[in-house]
């Protein structure tokens, strides 16, 4: 599992800071979660390919998470895109970039495909036989939405060289890799266990940006294996995040001690802070494992 932090500030873009956005690669997936300005360039950057998107998720409407889609959109357009996508986000947003479709006699020449949410208890958008991605709401100005991203528990590991000892046909491989007993060609059963390992524990990563801190979502993310969370504040502007529904590092961290997450990913710095190491520094008086997330930067999770 591989994140690509392509801009984690809030508010307003800058010439060397950019606002949120992040492709998450998993299995064999890349999703788009939120699309700031100059998020296209961004992915250009970084060398991730368009091809490769085919799931965006927008968090909220607020234009650091969201005003770079259409662009994107229309980009893909320009290079004769035919692959469908698909964007999950709060209601309004289909009719936001149609709109501006519209005006422009942009309309593409793929399937653009909106799923609109409304819904303030989480949600399942996607699934497939390898993971699933559901909605974790949160609270925040405007109607917002988390994402949660988790791996179904795969196959099991073949031991090869115990297969042959015990004799097994290979067609009965596969059998084994669904947890089956088997019988070996002298028609003995052999127990799964014998010649299987356990698959690696299946990963998983919240993505919570923007909200207040709120113990309500701790359930829904508890034990994920990489949390995002939102830390616009340090805690000498502490009586500023209450107001803009925004957090602090500390809070942030607070949240991954509760539900007891094995990696905390820091972002959505407010631009008035020099130094983002300083998050980093707070947040880990509550909790260890503290990640800061930054521009270009690539966060690989075991």
């Amino acid at each position: 599992m591989k994140i690509n932090i392509l801009g984690c500030y809030a508010a307003t873009p800058r010439s060397f800071t950019n606002p949120t956005s992040q492709v998450l690669e998993m299995q064999n997936h890349h999703f788009l979660i939120d699309c700031g300005e100059g998020t296209q360039v961004q992915l250009r950057r970084n060398k991730i390919k368009f091809s490769r998107i085919k799931h965006i998720f927008i968090s909220h409407l607020h234009g650091d998470h969201f005003y770079g889609l259409v662009g994107l959109v229309s980009t893909f357009r320009l290079l004769n895109r035919e692959t469908e996508l698909h964007i999950y986000g709060p209601k309004g947003i289909k009719e936001i970039i149609t709109l501006q479709l519209k005006l422009a006699n942009s309309w593409t020449n793929f399937p653009l495909i909106f799923h609109e949410l409304t819904s303030k208890d989480p949600q399942l958008l996607y699934e497939n036989d390898k993971l699933s991605v559901t909605t974790i709401p949160l609270k925040h100005r405007v109607y917002t939405n988390g994402f949660l991203f988790r791996e179904k528990k795969g196959d099991r590991k073949l031991l090869i060289d115990k297969a042959e000892e015990y004799n097994i046909h290979y067609s009965l491989f596969n059998s084994l890799k669904a947890g089956k007993d088997v019988r070996a060609e002298d028609g003995k059963l052999i127990a799964n266990h014998l010649v299987t390992a356990d698959p690696p524990p299946p990963k998983s990563y919240a993505f919570c940006s923007d909200t207040v801190y709120d113990v309500e979502i701790v359930p829904l993310i508890r034990n994920v294996t990489a949390l995002y969370h939102e830390s616009t504040f340090l805690e000498e502007q502490m009586e500023l995040a209450f107001p803009t529904k925004h957090s602090t590092a500390k809070q942030a961290a607070s949240i991954a001690k509760l539900a007891e997450v094995q990696t905390l990913i820091l972002g959505h710095y407010s631009t008035r802070y020099a130094n983002i190491d300083q998050f980093r520094i707070e947040a880990e008086e509550i909790f260890p494992k503290v990640i800061l997330a930054d521009d270009g930067k690539e966060i690989i999770v075991e």
